[in-house]
């Protein structure tokens, strides 16, 4: 992989840690508006599929959405005010942080509802579809493996499979939905295998490791761009906090299982890697870590600075006025 390639995978999954992280701190101190789901951990996942996308590409997202949101290439400082309820948000201070979209970068929108953009996604991709060779664009499914139990993605993988759409469906398998584990809820180990019922693959990656979850990507993207239909991806991977700022995974998770996760932190893999094959230094690695600390300070002070919405505002984007 070409350094170019490797710093912009660096960055970006530095950038969503960093983000989350500060992000986290400024709702302890009361800044955020609402509820805020961090996805600290899970950082390689996201970064390692929207790689490989365009701004022509479309992904729907989830209520921990924040890293989809940085990998599809919006911004921090919008992102920051968004969730501080401010005008100058990404969604003007309304959507807050499990609703952030931005239709000009792909990003059909983080949602809190579970498993409900997965049929927004394939929507996208029917689009894609019925505009022919013209359009090449995908549509990525992101959802939990608490979504997996959801009807909606078993029909949207039937659709998609019946009409051979250009859609990912990617299972973030961070092993709880909320507090509940995996393996009470699901019945089978690896969610990859439901493909075989809708005659797509089914890929199980490690969603700790960039380059695995890149490489696996690529194949499923480029199936799907030539109209070989769609692919499921399952990446087991770990969030390090609690299901929102609030709650405590040590009364459903032991210290050790945390430590086993954050002993293959995708930053760690990524860093022991590049390093051992010299494709990347520690003074390189380091000049993105300042840069991108340093845009945190500035999206803080940003969303600080800036203004709440005005009144007059209530109701506009709210309802669609039509016309006679």
């Amino acid at each position: 992989m070409e350094k170019k390639k490797l710093e912009e995978l660096f960055e970006s999954m530095y950038r969503i840690r960093r983000f989350e992280e500060t992000m986290l701190e400024q709702t302890f101190k009361g800044k955020s508006m609402g509820v805020t789901h961090s996805s600290d951990g899970q950082e390689a996942g996201p970064v390692g599929i929207c790689a490989h996308l365009t701004d022509k590409d479309w992904i729907g997202s989830t209520h921990r959405g924040h890293g989809h949101c940085i990998a599809k290439g919006l911004d921090t400082k919008k992102m920051m005010a968004e969730i501080f309820g401010k005008s100058t948000g990404q969604c003007k201070g309304k959507g807050g942080s499990m609703h952030i979209a931005d239709f000009s970068k792909g990003m059909l929108g983080a949602n809190a509802i579970v498993g409900a953009s997965i049929p927004l996604a394939v929507g996208a991709a029917l689009s894609s579809k019925y505009n022919g060779t013209e359009d090449d664009s995908v549509g990525v499914a992101f959802f939990g493996d608490g979504a997996t139990g959801q009807g909606v993605l078993h029909e949207s993988m039937n659709l998609a499979s019946i009409w051979k759409l250009p859609v990912i469906f990617v299972c973030e398998n961070n092993h709880y939905a909320e507090a509940t584990p995996v393996e009470y809820a699901v019945s089978i180990e690896d969610i990859s295998d439901r493909a075989a019922a809708y005659s797509m693959p089914g890929i199980t990656a490690d969603g700790m490791d960039v380059f695995d979850v890149y490489e696996v990507a690529d194949e499923a993207i480029n199936r799907a761009r030539k109209g070989e239909g769609p692919t499921l991806i399952e990446l087991k991977t770990f969030r390090y906090h609690g299901h929102f700022h609030a709650d405590d995974p040590k009364k459903y998770r032991t210290p050790e299982e945390d430590e086993k996760w954050k002993d293959r932190d995708c930053l760690k893999i990524f860093e022991e890697k590049v390093i051992s094959n010299k494709s990347m230094t520690l003074e390189s690695i380091k000049k993105i870590k300042d840069l991108i600390d340093k845009e945190m300070l500035e999206a803080v002070e940003f969303a600080e600075k800036s203004p709440m919405p005005d009144i007059s505002e209530l109701y506009s984007d709210v309802y669609v006025k039509y016309k006679d």
